[in-house]
């Protein structure tokens, strides 16, 4: 499938205030689930807010289902449904009137058949008469997910859609897109549970101070960015560790009965192997060996901490992180 999503050179300088987004170029594929991280104020929000419409960009251009959003705006506007961060809903106004509304504001015709399904699919058809000044936050929630799905959009964002949700609702909430992948609705999320993003997203890309440092795969970004911490038990303490084992990265613990050692699962050679080796030939007995995969969010932490990779070596520009633009 082609791209539904171009983002050409895309920057915003708000009235005396800071440059919010700098250059930015990406491409999001038809069905793809595709997560942005980023510290707050890092750029996402006005990012999605740009895309929808909603913002005018300083330059650059974007086109959605290639209608261009300033020039083909309600072309548009028409693919597209927003879950944004803040909850505002008519208080007074029944669960189905507000969705039946929103479907209308977008010109689609009446079809409560389609709403019902949607309704249910978010366990809201219950709640559907009661007026939403009377749901919970999480119900809330539901209530503006249905909204940005009344007209059945091809690109669906999701601006921190389970922030303030309990575990349970998340986990529906996520079962909910995973629905949506498989009927083709192409998802752009913004979330701090990063966690979710590692298990969700098909592409994982990394905005911070107005710039995208890179948009690749989940997998590829954890295989070139992510390291294992291998843990080594031993049978007896050990009160003082050689030097020459200081030098090659080990870390003792404060009992002395664990070695640590971080590797990087990119090389022809890790060291494990020739590591036993020098402590067996040391006498240091090992009892067992565990390791352990650099989580998604260790690896968000080094690339916006002072724009750098995890080894201390510069974040990699856009297009050498594997970007599609």
């Amino acid at each position: 499938m082609g791209a539904i999503i171009e983002v050409d050179h895309l920057s915003k300088t708000y009235d005396k205030g800071p440059r919010a987004l700098d250059d930015v170029s990406l491409t999001i594929d038809e069905g793809e689930i595709v997560a942005l991280l980023g510290p707050n104020g890092a750029g996402k929000t006005t990012l999605i807010s740009i895309i929808c419409g909603l913002v005018v960009p300083s330059s650059g251009t974007v086109r959605v289902g290639g209608h261009d959003i300033l020039t083909d705006w309600r072309a548009a506007r028409r693919l597209i449904g927003l879950v944004p961060q803040e909850i505002a809903l008519e208080p007074f106004e029944s669960v189905i009137n507000t969705v039946r509304f929103t479907r209308g504001l977008y010109g689609a015709r009446p079809d409560d058949a389609y709403l019902e399904k949607l309704l249910r699919s978010l366990a809201l058809w219950e709640k559907r008469d009661a007026p939403t000044r009377a749901l919970s936050g999480g119900m809330k929630r539901r209530v503006l997910i249905a909204k940005a799905l009344s007209h059945r959009p091809r690109v669906l964002f999701l601006d921190e859609p389970t922030a303030g949700v309990d575990v349970a609702l998340r986990r529906e909430m996520w079962q909910v897109v995973d629905q949506l992948r498989r009927d083709g609705v192409t998802i752009i999320l913004t979330t701090h549970y990063l966690e979710e993003a590692e298990e969700m997203a098909d592409r994982i890309g990394v905005i911070d101070g107005g710039k995208l440092l890179l948009m690749k795969p989940t997998a590829e970004l954890m295989g070139d960015f992510g390291k294992k911490h291998l843990t080594i038990y031993l049978h007896e303490p050990l009160t003082d560790c050689p030097p020459e084992l200081l030098e090659r990265g080990l870390t003792p613990s404060r009992d002395g009965l664990q070695l640590g050692y971080d590797y990087d699962t990119r090389a022809d050679r890790t060291g494990i192997a020739n590591l036993l080796a020098d402590l067996a030939v040391r006498g240091i007995q090992v009892r067992d060996v565990s390791t352990k995969q650099s989580t998604l969010e260790e690896v968000f932490m080094s690339l916006v901490d002072n724009g750098s990779g995890p080894d201390g070596s510069a974040a990699p520009d856009r297009n050498s992180a594997g970007e599609t633009a």
